[in-house]
């Protein structure tokens, strides 16, 4: 399945939508597939220094699991290409100029974006006003 590859295309096209509930980042030296299971990761990532996983708050909370802080995701609805460019820095610099930090998931689908649970209803206006200002751009002659 091929995506768009024009950034101005993808941001024009772009519908971000706010899912619901609470994400945690947590990291663990080992993981077994029974852990897996039960914890239910949204995403995992193996770094040099252990298991990196994306996980709902609810299910840290029940099995005291710790973590910094907690996430609201913003998925980006578009059909953009693994190969575009520029899609993330464009969302990373409309979130920057608000002082929000974004932490970026790209995965073959949708770009996934977590931002501060207490900032994710600003974060959201920001990236909307990215694809309304994209779409009155891609519209003049």
């Amino acid at each position: 399945m091929s995506g768009i590859t024009n950034l101005n295309e993808i941001l024009a096209h772009m519908d971000p939508i706010l899912k619901e509930g609470e994400y945690v980042f947590c990291t663990f030296a080992t993981l077994s597939a029974e852990e897996l299971e039960t914890l239910r990761p949204i995403c995992l990532f193996e770094e040099e220094e252990g298991k990196s996983i994306i996980i709902h708050r609810n299910i840290a909370d029940c099995n005291n699991i710790s973590y910094e802080s907690i996430y609201k995701l913003i998925t980006l609805r578009v059909n953009s290409s693994l190969e575009s460019v520029g899609l993330t820095a464009a969302v990373s610099a409309v979130l920057t100029e608000l002082d929000i930090s974004a932490n970026v998931v790209a995965a073959f689908y949708h770009d996934h974006i977590f931002v501060p649970a207490d900032r994710a209803h600003e974060a959201l206006r920001a990236i909307k006003s990215l694809v309304n200002k994209s779409v009155f751009e891609h519209e003049l002659p």
